[in-house]
């Protein structure tokens, strides 16, 4: 079944489920088949595929005027590289050892996708925040990624040998203990879990990981519709409309505004009708009165990112972003989505997976781009990697992991999983194995990305 689109629902009415205790079992017999310890492969380098003929493939549904951006923050260093080029790791992750156990993936669970937003309750949640690359498959794919990042991460940081192989494993370990304890609890509990900033606070002590959090924390409460627009947008003699910044934040003028509005009519209509009911009652008490293009990330760079202003009666602004979806990247290793809209993927994805979200969470479609909705910057915050030392970065991996597990847990088969990776630390060292191989193929082909950019300049001042 794809657990965020259609399934056969006729399956879901009287057939018997099975026990954990035997779902368990099927999962230690997977180990027959596909052993813990043949996770530590990485792909060879004459078999990879070019990595920068990835990402100019990626270049055909984007804005061409960005690539030059989206290359240059790649190329800022191996970590960002890493955060740019879930195409890549897809590809690689495709060619080594698999398991048949799937679960809904985020499809790019690098430390940098995990983060701070609000609840309906407006309760500050920590949790996975990025789905653009969502989509069914093998559960360790997402591990892997993640573990990847903190050996990335940790490299970056320059820490002390043995960290970054440390890191990884607690990332992973965690995943795994984490799994093990949604597996023996109550299906309804597991599927509520949550984390707030509050309990990963009350559990960090005195750390470098405590005052990196509360500092994220101060910001995200500041970080909402009012002090976004104060930000994004200036106030004329009657009017609020966004800034002029190219090429971040770019907006029509004259006759192009106004045909990006009446355009933005029917896109708008077919977004207001994907959400329930109680959404549309407090949209209804705004109206969309400007739009820009603005750039977000690094690696969606050159994606249609839109930002709408809406405003009350009372001038109270709300901001939307209207963001491209295409298909995951995933998709060209795993089959392409059930899901026949690519922004109705990544909602359903994001939903099926985060414990808590975004209550404008929706998708719609234009003349040939699919786009999925959320608000934007609504306490929204993100732990500052730079700021962390071994221990913390070690304290972080294993909070991500935890995450990790909570997400596929909800989705996935926590005792199928539990069953294969057992209690033992095959699993963990493995994947920590692979992951310090892979930060040597993402620093050879970070070099690469480099000297193509390079060469870019270079041909552009001939």
């Amino acid at each position: 079944m794809n657990s965020a689109g259609r399934s056969d629902v006729s399956s879901m009415f009287a057939q018997r489920r099975t026990k954990r205790s035997e779902r368990r079992r099927r999962g230690r017999r997977l180990r027959e088949t596909i052993p813990l310890e043949a996770h530590a492969e990485i792909p060879q380098d004459d078999d990879r595929a070019a990595p920068i003929s990835i990402l100019q493939r990626q270049e055909a549904d984007r804005l061409s005027e960005f690539s030059q951006l989206r290359y240059e923050r790649m190329a800022a260093s191996p970590f960002a590289f890493l955060r740019g080029a879930a195409a890549i790791m897809a590809s690689d992750l495709a060619m080594v050892a698999r398991t048949p156990i799937r679960t809904q993936l985020c499809g790019d669970a690098h430390l940098s996708n995990f983060g701070m937003f609000s609840s309906q309750e407006r309760r500050l949640m920590f949790d996975i925040n990025d789905f653009d690359e969502t989509l069914p498959g093998p559960f360790e794919w997402d591990v892997k990624r993640l573990a990847a990042s903190v050996v990335v991460a940790a490299e970056e940081l320059e820490l002390a040998d043995g960290a970054a192989f440390k890191a990884a494993r607690a990332a992973v370990k965690s995943y795994r203990k984490t799994m093990a304890r949604l597996a023996a609890m109550p299906t309804l509990d597991v599927w509520f879990a949550s984390l707030d900033v509050d309990s990963i606070l009350d559990n960090s002590g005195k750390s470098e990981l405590s005052a990196a959090t509360r500092k994220a924390r101060k910001k995200a409460r500041i970080r909402t519709s009012d002090t976004a627009a104060d930000k994004l947008t200036e106030k004329g003699a009657h009017v609020r409309r966004f800034r002029s910044e190219p090429p971040i934040l770019i907006r029509p003028e004259g006759v192009a505004h106004d045909e990006a509005m009446e355009g933005l009519a029917g896109l708008y209509a077919q977004y207001l009708s994907t959400l329930p009911p109680d959404r549309l009652a407090l949209l209804a008490r705004f109206s969309v009165t400007d739009v820009a293009h603005k750039v977000v990330g690094v690696g969606s760079v050159g994606t249609r990112a839109l930002v709408l202003l809406l405003e009350s009666g009372d001038g109270e602004p709300l901001l939307l972003q209207v963001k491209q979806a295409g298909e995951s990247v995933l998709s060209a290793h795993l089959g392409p989505s059930e899901l026949t809209n690519g922004g109705q993927r990544v909602v359903l994805g994001q939903q099926a997976m985060q414990a808590g979200g975004d209550p404008f969470l929706g998708w719609t479609r234009g003349t040939q781009t699919d786009y999925y909705v959320r608000q934007l910057k609504d306490m929204k915050g993100a732990i500052d990697l730079s700021t962390l030392g071994a221990s913390s970065l070690k304290q972080y991996a294993r909070l991500c992991g935890a995450v990790l597990a909570r997400a596929h847990a909800r989705t996935g088969d926590a005792s199928l999983i539990t069953g294969y990776l057992g209690e033992g630390e095959s699993f963990d060292a493995a994947v920590a194995e692979f992951a310090t191989g892979y930060a040597r193929l993402t620093a050879h082909d970070h070099k690469l990305l480099r000297e193509f950019v390079s060469q870019g300049s270079e041909s552009s001042n001939l």
